[in-house]
């Protein structure tokens, strides 16, 4: 490791450190790498400029993003959320249920964990917490547990991003999701079944089975967006870029013209947030293009991979222990870091042991998911917060049982393959390194 390249990460901490952004801090520290190194410090801006303009791929991030917006202003939400509730609402514990149910289908339209706390989060929380039927606590943390879900089940902006770094298909990455999403749905459902026992909440008026039909008719649209993405994908009629910039233009037809549910002014905004959320996750994967283009000219992933082959580990001990870091990492910083600029040191490594880097990426992401709702950092427990007002030591105190169950599933996903790897081999994937 060189001076300049110590100086560099001394800095980025320390920038860090004193709060300031994390794209910044990447983008500051690699320009003082390149000062020191005497090289052009405008290879930064080509850097970011070139790697942001030749990544098609990328485009799915606001794409999907908006689509998310689109929903979320609409009344898409409520009426996934009576669906749900018509199926599920009748047992114990069964707002619970509906949570983990609807976040499961609406993570077949986000990609985002925090596009489904805030489109679903508010809603169910105040259902959950209406009567006191439920804790604000409870309410609060299977909320925001359920969400991690959002990135898991294809769409996934994680794993678009994780594409990018690994050049991995993201064809192959989303069908490696859908096992590990429904497993962390049932995981958290089996979880709210015994403490809506151990808490004895009330059960629901169930709704009647007449009403099912009504329901389903009002919710079908909203059902069939999943449908219609995974089909373009998975039936070789569009690329995962096309697929995203077709559901933001099925989810504008549907809220505005089939549910009438968004005007002008409402869309000006939701297009304005989306603007403001892609520019956000564009500064931070143009820092780090910049950041691993250091990275890799001080050959850091080679000298990695050495150093792990050397300790002779087997690859299922390295999984385990990349993936120890990685929840470590998770309380202290955000997924798209992890993603972006601490997964990219290990893939050379990945490689050389035999890892299928489809495996390796979707409980990398999962990981980061989990990542969301831990504390200090977790960015969940934050939205949550702000958009409940439940306070975060009410959140924190009851999300462990969550998080507890969540990194179970996980350690499921890293000692059966398959669990990842079943639907891609379906598909024809014959693994990849």
């Amino acid at each position: 490791m060189s001076a300049a390249f110590f100086w560099c990460i001394i800095a980025l901490f320390a920038l860090a450190g004193i709060g300031a952004p994390v794209a910044l801090s990447m983008i500051v520290s690699s320009i003082l790498y390149l000062f020191l190194k005497g090289q052009d410090v405008g290879l930064a801006a080509e850097q970011m400029i070139q790697g942001l303009y030749d990544g098609f791929l990328l485009l799915a991030i606001p794409l999907f993003i908006t689509a998310a917006n689109i929903m979320n202003a609409g009344t898409i939400s409520e009426r996934l959320l009576k669906f749900c509730l018509a199926l599920v609402g009748r047992f114990r514990g069964g707002l619970g249920h509906v949570n983990v149910i609807a976040n499961m289908i609406f993570a077949g339209m986000s990609g985002s964990a925090v596009a489904d706390a805030v489109g679903l989060g508010k809603i169910i929380i105040e259902m959950m917490r209406r009567d006191n039927r439920y804790s604000a606590g409870y309410a609060a943390a299977i909320t925001a547990a359920a969400s991690t879900i959002g990135p898991i089940i294809p769409p996934s902006i994680p794993m678009v991003m994780y594409a990018l770094v690994s050049d991995t298909s993201i064809g192959y990455l989303f069908l490696g999701g859908f096992i590990p999403g429904i497993m962390m749905g049932l995981a958290l459902m089996a979880l709210n079944a015994r403490m809506a026992r151990v808490e004895n909440v009330p059960l629901e008026e169930p709704i009647p089975a007449r009403e099912l039909p009504r329901l389903t008719f009002r919710a079908f649209p909203a059902l069939m967006m999943p449908v219609i993405l995974l089909y373009g994908i998975y039936g070789g009629a569009t690329t995962p870029t096309e697929a995203a910039a077709i559901a933001a233009l099925y989810a504008l037809i549907l809220a505005t013209f089939f549910y009438r549910a968004v005007s002008l002014s409402t869309l000006r905004q939701v297009f304005l947030e989306s603007g403001r959320a892609s520019a956000s996750v564009g500064v931070i994967i143009g820092a780090s293009l910049i950041f691993n283009y250091i990275v890799a000219a001080e050959n850091i992933p080679a000298q990695m991979a050495v150093l792990l082959k050397g300790l002779d580990v087997s690859p299922l001990t390295f999984l385990l222990g990349v993936n120890l870091l990685f929840l470590i990492l998770g309380c202290l910083l955000d997924a798209t870091t992890i993603i972006l600029v601490i997964i990219p040191l290990f893939l050379p490594t990945c490689r050389a042991l035999g890892i299928d880097l489809v495996h390796f990426g979707v409980t990398a992401v999962v990981n980061c998911m989990i990542g969301l709702i831990t504390p200090p950092y977790g960015v969940l427990l934050f939205v949550i917060n702000a958009i409940t007002g439940i306070s975060l030591r009410t959140i924190v105190a009851a999300i462990w049982p969550y998080i507890g169950v969540l990194v179970a599933a996980l350690g499921v996903m890293l000692l059966v393959p398959d669990t990842v790897l079943f639907l891609p081999k379906m598909f024809g994937y014959v693994g990849g390194r």
